[in-house]
């Protein structure tokens, strides 16, 4: 099988396209001809050297494609079905292949609805949203601040906000403004017309919002902090946040999260797309020879 395979870390160039075994899985997993995997932030920063993995590795966690081989114990999959998901995150994925093996508790089937790329597309991002909101704790009527709306996690965390009951507060750049209220938002913040926390005050009144969904980073985090609620809570995707200090009086919790795998989560998105309350949105692809596109979901 071709893979693109990291001998050395680095930028994109030292990926290199091998010929390799095709891998057999073990008890409890499947194997998966891939038809499309996902590129997400975390795989530049993993082939940058991040977590400092030892060399050689085939990158990739987020794929679709079709069940080829079945592991010892496997009996809830079946050859030729389609399923999605995101491996062995955040151990080395392998998906950047034309086959690769996946723990079944990792994966599910493909909404139907959706092409291979799009499901590809279905995996870490959502996930990555959902569990943020389940940190959150995030409930019907509330209000929540997702900044970078326009980005992978972000667009889709806009729609599952939404699903939720809750209120939503997009940021992002004037150039996105349609598409981010295209999904639904119920107010739009441009973060280069003025500071956000001052456009975000003026439309809840000076209330503030009860939760705040970061994935920017820097010292937008503690920006933030000045637009919550008494008790409210902010949740980074992009690392820890700084100290509440000065905010002591507020009651606010603050905290970072990793994704993980989850089969029941991805079965939960599946039904929110059949439903027609979450679709992903591709806005490119690359190709990985005939077979397997790359796919970047951000905007």
């Amino acid at each position: 099988m071709k893979a693109m395979v990291l001998n050395q870390y680095g930028g994109p160039e030292l990926l290199t396209l091998e010929d390799l075994p095709v891998p057999t899985p073990s008890s409890g997993e499947v194997l998966i001809q891939v038809h499309a995997v996902s590129v997400n932030p975390v795989d530049f920063k993993r082939r940058r050297g991040w977590a400092n993995q030892p060399l050689p590795v085939i990158l990739g966690w987020d794929v679709s494609g079709e069940i080829t081989a079945l592991g010892e114990g496997v009996t809830d999959f079946k050859l030729g079905d389609a399923v999605f998901g995101m491996i062995r995150f955040p151990l080395e994925g392998r998906a950047y292949a034309e086959y690769v093996t996946a723990p079944v508790t990792d994966i599910a089937l493909k909404p139907s609805g959706l092409s291979h790329l799009e499901a590809a597309a279905m995996t870490l991002a959502p996930l990555t949203a959902h569990q943020a909101f389940d940190t959150l704790k995030l409930e019907v009527g509330q209000t929540v601040l997702i900044h970078a709306a326009a980005g992978g996690v972000g667009h889709f965390a806009v729609q599952l906000a939404k699903a939720r009951g809750a209120k939503v507060i997009g940021t992002a750049s004037s150039r996105n403004r349609d598409f981010v209220l295209g999904l639904s938002t119920d107010h739009f913040v441009d973060y280069h017309a003025q500071p956000f926390e001052e456009q975000v005050l003026e439309w809840t009144g000076g209330a503030g919002v009860d939760t705040v969904l970061d994935g920017v980073g820097g010292d937008n985090q503690s920006r933030s902090y000045s637009v919550l609620k008494p008790g409210g809570a902010l949740v980074s995707i992009v690392g820890p946040p700084p100290p509440l200090e000065g905010f002591e009086d507020k009651n606010l919790r603050a905290t970072h999260i990793l994704v993980h795998p989850s089969r029941t989560q991805l079965e939960f998105l599946s039904k929110l797309v059949q439903e027609g309350k979450l679709r992903p949105h591709v806005s490119q692809t690359f190709a990985l020879e005939r077979e397997i596109g790359w796919v970047v979901a951000s905007r």
